[in-house]
């Protein structure tokens, strides 16, 4: 093999890399939110979910994505253990798509298909029609790239060292370890997959001898999902535990299979002219069958991931989850026992008091990092914001769920006062997620505030602070703790003022930059906002 040859297998490979994910950046940019709308809630029935995690794995051409994407939403508590079973399921049958889309014989119009998709991409503005253009690139560029891989192979059929490499993987263990380990190693069955064609298309290795590593790929997949569980809670760890059973089930059943009947002959039959198409239709077969054969048993393949991974003292805590609220029903009827208000009224409260929590903690860790200079606790802060706007939603939605059913014009109020108080508390910890960006900006410019301006910058803290300390407990205010919290407010807008005026001054003696000027000026709206939204929370806590 000359070096040229090595070259264009390179390029090839790069070709083939660069295709599909234009086709995937594509598929996703012209329908990613809705895919992850149907992954959340079309999973409840086995079959939906397997056919819900087969199209829009074909779609996005990549099960390692759809994976990941599943274990993002258990651990995130938006979908349970058991419904990523199915969804998994699916997505190692649609990720096949790919080696079908392959195994077609379109090689010769593949620069026509790269040309037209990225003229359109060119020369059409509108951007949705760009994304698909995008995609009919990728698919041309997919093509060149696999027909320059295959014919940089060619000379490969003649060197006697590389049959002797080839003539191993007919041994099945071998075979299964080097399509796992490359698969791993490029994280991507498609293009591992890809390529076991491209050796297939130039003669180097036939169906019976590529069969074992074609199986060991759909293994080595499973490292992307893997990588994607760390530091994430036990419930999406057990995600990655069954996409691992599941393709090391498949394996053991088609290995032995394949050692006891004909069937890689069957297959290779189907398609006797076209050896891309043979591992293709074998990649297919064996999802598919693998599915129907544990289709039955996805309830015990969480279970048995449940006990490889059992349940930790602390494990409920881990991921976005309501603590409180899942305790009683999300709906109540009219003949709902007697206290279910109460009961319910309780749950709320508790829910937004650990929001508060989180609210307060990242109001504290944003003024720190701002005086500090420093972009160190805004991973932290970032994180804390995104459980916030899940409490948001998941609480508004449940207090919305029971409002128009509460007939006690007491309790109505106290449940609409709630659902203010929630939407006021997502609002500050914008805010505060606002005042912690600003450090970033700081420490990226390597910026600073005047020492003048670092002390206005804790008092600010200490008057936010001091709002919500209020209403830490979620409890009605008094007339005498309400007036506490408006005098509070008027104190923060003097404040405001105040300090809008000293920065004014400084900016005049130039004592502070122009950069940090702005900073400062947006900083202080930000604070402003905070005391209009714990304002409005007291109001809300007064009026029950």
């Amino acid at each position: 093999m000359k070096t040229t040859d090595i070259l264009n297998l390179l390029g090839g490979l790069a070709l083939f890399l660069y295709g599909m994910q234009m086709m995937s950046n594509g598929l996703e940019a012209a329908a990613g939110k809705k895919m992850q709308k149907i992954l959340e809630r079309l999973t409840c029935n086995r079959f939906v979910g397997v056919l819900v995690g087969a199209g829009i794995t074909a779609l996005i051409q990549s099960s390692s994505a759809t994976t990941v994407m599943v274990v993002g939403f258990v651990n995130s508590g938006m979908m349970t253990l058991q419904q990523a079973v199915w969804i998994i399921m699916g997505a190692n049958i649609g990720t096949t798509i790919t080696g079908q889309l392959v195994a077609l014989d379109i090689g010769a119009l593949a620069p026509l298909i790269a040309f037209v998709g990225v003229a359109i991409a060119m020369f059409v503005k509108k951007k949705q029609v760009q994304y698909w253009a995008h995609i009919v690139a990728g698919l041309g560029i997919l093509f060149i790239g696999m027909n320059l891989m295959s014919d940089s192979m060619m000379p490969l059929r003649d060197s006697p060292a590389f049959a002797n490499v080839v003539a191993n993987f007919s041994n099945p263990l071998v075979g299964i370890l080097v399509g796992a380990g490359f698969t791993a190693l490029i994280q991507s069955s498609s293009a591992s997959v890809g390529i076991l064609q491209a050796l297939a298309n130039s003669g180097i290795v036939a169906l019976p001898t590529a069969v074992y590593v074609l199986f060991g790929q759909n293994i080595g997949t499973c490292i992307t999902a893997v990588l994607a569980a760390i530091g994430t809670s036990r419930s999406a760890k057990r995600t990655t535990v069954i996409h691992l059973m599941f393709n090391i089930i498949g394996t053991c059943i088609f290995t032995i299979v394949c050692m006891t009947t004909p069937l890689t002959a069957i297959v290779a039959s189907w398609t006797p002219t076209n050896p891309a198409g043979q591992i293709a239709n074998m990649h297919t077969l064996f999802n598919i069958v693998t599915t129907i054969l544990l289709l039955p048993f996805g309830t015990q393949l969480a279970a048995v991931a449940t006990k490889i991974l059992p349940e930790r003292a602390s494990e409920k805590e881990e991921g976005f989850h309501l603590k409180y609220i899942n305790a009683i029903p999300e709906i109540r009827s009219k003949d709902s026992q007697v206290g279910s208000t109460a009961i319910a009224l309780h749950n709320i409260s508790g829910e937004l008091s650990r929001m508060a929590g989180m609210v307060t903690k990242n109001i504290q860790e944003s003024f720190d990092s701002v005086q500090g200079g420093t972009a160190k606790y805004l991973e932290s802060v970032s994180q804390r914001e995104e459980y916030v706007d899940f409490l948001n939603k998941e609480i508004s939605s449940y207090i919305s769920s029971i409002m128009s059913q509460e007939e006690n014009m007491s309790d109505a109020a106290a449940i609409s006062a709630y659902y203010k108080i929630c939407g006021n508390l997502e609002r500050i910890s914008d805010h505060a997620m606002n005042i912690c960006e600003y450090s970033k900006r700081l420490d990226d410019e390597k910026l600073s505030f005047s020492d003048m301006a670092v002390v206005e910058i804790e008092s600010m803290k200490k008057a936010c602070l001091e709002a919500m300390d209020s209403f830490k407990h979620m409890e009605p205010l008094s007339q005498e703790a309400l007036t506490q919290v408006s005098d509070l407010e008027e104190k923060i807008d003097n404040m405001t003022d105040t300090y809008r005026e000293n920065q004014l001054s400084r900016m005049k003696v130039k004592e502070c930059s122009h950069e940090t000027s702005i900073l400062y000026s947006e900083m202080l709206t930000d604070f402003e906002r905070i005391g209009d939204h714990a304002l409005n929370i007291g109001e809300a806590l007064a009026s029950m």
